[in-house]
């Protein structure tokens, strides 16, 4: 199958998901993970009407950014150390990735060298897992208090990996958990803060994802095949 006829499948299987859920489909966007794939299969995808690109690396990022020349909207998706943020600072459209308060601080002064304001996730670490990035529930709260005091910050929401499972179903309840801390902090009301997105669901979950209120999930294999490498 060509990138164009998957990326087809897997719009409708998002806008299925979405109508199952009683959702609007326009209400979930689909962030296409281009980590390790060539320039090529982006403009590829983007010919095929696909927007939104997702990106893990730094320095594979700014590669690939100069080579496609297409009007795509960059999404940093990986985790991100506070010496490279300078590299990507005004040429990405959102974080999924910040993940403590370090690094806000950072990104807030470097998008302020450029003039501009950065779209922000807070990555939770909803599993508890040591291997995975993200602050934890119990602290989120607080540390989205202090980000929202920086200037060149907007939170937009949240985003988590869940752990794998074969049974997609297995991972609904930190879908579920994601929801209800999106919820938590909606509630407090706070100044430059607006819980708008849920950054969650990938290839192997993401239908189940888009029944717990996700509204960006970041799908590759799916679109692009197997990877060569991790």
């Amino acid at each position: 199958m060509t990138i164009a006829e998957r990326l087809m499948d897997v719009r409708e299987e998002i806008r299925v998901a979405a109508v199952k859920a009683g959702r609007n489909p326009d209400e979930v966007r689909l962030v296409a993970v281009s980590k390790t794939r060539p320039a090529t299969d982006v403009t590829a995808a983007f010919q095929a009407g696909q927007i939104i690109f997702g990106e893990n690396y730094v320095q594979e990022f700014i590669a690939k950014a100069l080579e496609v020349s297409e009007p795509v909207e960059w999404h940093f998706i990986g985790p991100l150390q506070s010496n490279k943020v300078g590299q990507i600072a005004g040429l990405v459209s959102m974080i999924h990735s910040l993940d403590r308060l370090s690094l806000a601080e950072e990104i807030s002064r470097q998008w302020s060298r450029v003039g501009k304001v950065i779209d922000v996730l807070v990555q939770v670490n909803i599993s508890g897992e040591v291997s995975k990035s993200g602050t934890n529930a119990e602290n989120a709260l607080n540390m989205i208090r202090d980000i929202s005091r920086l200037p060149n910050i907007r939170i937009k929401g949240l985003m988590a990996m869940p752990p794998f499972f074969d049974d997609p179903e297995a991972a609904r309840p930190y879908f579920a958990e994601l929801k209800r801390l999106s919820d938590l902090v909606a509630g407090e009301g706070l100044a430059g803060v607006e819980m708008k997105d849920l950054s969650m669901g990938m290839s192997g979950d993401f239908e189940v994802a888009i029944m717990e209120g996700a509204t960006l999930v970041r799908i590759g294999t799916a679109i692009f095949g197997e990877r060569s490498y991790a």
